[in-house]
């Protein structure tokens, strides 16, 4: 499973990590991205969703009905 936040859609950084004799090595940085279950009143059932903290704010701010009919919306199968 790829690493990206259901929610922001955030996916891994890439860049170059420089030692201090300044050789550059590829890397990536990688969304903290957590495994959790939400449970949706409207339909009665828990939801596993793979989101990223920042994620997770936006579902405390907007709520998880909201964030659920907009991914939805987007064809996401949840």
């Amino acid at each position: 499973m790829s690493a990206v936040c259901q929610v922001t859609g955030r996916k891994p950084g890439y860049g170059k990590q420089v030692s201090h004799s300044h050789r550059r090595t590829s890397r990536r940085w990688e969304p903290n991205l957590q495994a959790k279950r939400y449970f949706v009143p409207s339909e009665g059932r828990w939801v596993r969703l793979r989101v990223s903290v920042k994620g997770m704010k936006t579902i405390d701010k907007r709520g998880i009905e909201a964030v659920v009919a907009g991914l939805r919306a987007k064809g996401v199968k949840l």
